[in-house]
């Protein structure tokens, strides 16, 4: 039997009463039908995400062997097409197995609401990263707050830190900041404040990672890796590596450790200067000798050093010339 599987943590009847049931709202909910698959499209505002292909494979086989028990959710355009609203892994598998047609809740109901239904959706997607969900939740906080996301992050971080005592409270208190409160009460996964420690700083990785992420490129865990290469060039190089070549978790950390490496290497190369190099290289004659047990026992040897040790520090005594 299929599973409908929900991300641990959210609860969907929270999320659906903050949001507010879009059956109930601008909507007219039709019944359950069928429509050809080639007759569903994308909303274009859509990003396309990561699908795990041994995943996605291991859905499609569940709904060849026991049917899709949980139909995806459309709304009719005006060109006689349908634009999915939730469901986009369940329609990616079926159209994976070959399948003509979808079963469907054909929903008609305006563009906010529409956003409404699929960020609900997203955000109890099972196989959700931090990056995503860090976005969604973001996303669903300028609905809520009728603002942009900067605004949004601003807001968060001035709670954090009136929160912290470190300014005076100003935001938290006022309805923004009960809204935002309310949210990850209802969510229950995370709270706010953890929120903006762990996860605000994501918006933080550098842009073309940020856009592998939410392109679909490339999964969470093997981005993060790759964040760690400051030197963009040899970022940008190793990004388009794993995402052509599909190269494993271990594989990638183990090129971003060879990249760090030779980064600290080119580094201490352009700083150390050539009286750098002499000092370590007279250091490096200290310890030997002091390691040398025969030195002593070998009065020719001994003399050869001496008399070379007392150059070099005549050589560098300074001069007492007027």
């Amino acid at each position: 039997m299929t599973k409908q599987v929900e991300l641990k943590g959210y609860d969907k009847n929270a999320l659906d009463d903050l949001l507010g049931s879009a059956s109930q709202e601008n909507t007219n909910n039709k019944n359950t039908s069928t429509l050809p698959i080639d007759s569903i499209i994308l909303p274009p505002s859509q990003p396309r995400r990561y699908f795990d292909a041994e995943a996605l494979q291991s859905l499609a086989n569940d709904i060849k062997q026991n049917g899709l028990l949980a139909p995806i959710a459309v709304r009719p355009t005006e060109d006689s097409t349908y634009e999915l609203m939730a469901g986009e892994r369940r329609l990616r598998a079926c159209a994976l197995i070959g399948l003509e047609e979808i079963p469907v809740n054909i929903i008609d109901c305006d563009d906010k609401t529409a956003s409404r239904i699929r960020l609900a959706e997203n955000l109890q997607r099972e196989d959700l990263n931090a990056y995503e969900e860090t976005i969604g939740i973001l996303e669903l906080l300028t609905i809520l707050l009728e603002t942009d996301t900067e605004d949004v992050v601003s807001i968060l971080y001035r709670m954090a830190k009136e929160d912290k005592g470190e300014a005076a409270q100003n935001v938290l208190g006022c309805s923004e900041s009960l809204t935002i409160q309310e949210l990850f009460s209802k969510i229950g996964k995370i709270t706010w404040q953890s929120f903006v420690t762990t996860r605000l700083p994501l918006l933080k990785l550098p842009t073309d990672i940020q856009e592998a992420l939410a392109s679909g490129l490339i999964e969470y865990t093997k981005a993060c890796a790759i964040a760690r290469i400051k030197d963009s060039s040899r970022r940008a190089e190793l990004l388009k590596q794993a995402i052509d070549e599909k190269l494993s978790l271990s594989k990638i950390k183990e090129a971003v450790e060879g990249l760090l490496e030779a980064s600290k290497q080119d580094k201490q190369d352009k700083q150390e200067t050539p009286t750098k190099k002499l000092a370590a290289q007279i250091g490096e004659i200290s310890s030997l000798i002091k390691k040398d047990k025969t030195l002593l026992q070998d009065n020719k040897k001994f003399n050869k050093v001496n008399k070379l040790a007392q150059q070099i520090f005549e050589l560098l005594q300074p001069s007492n010339e007027v």
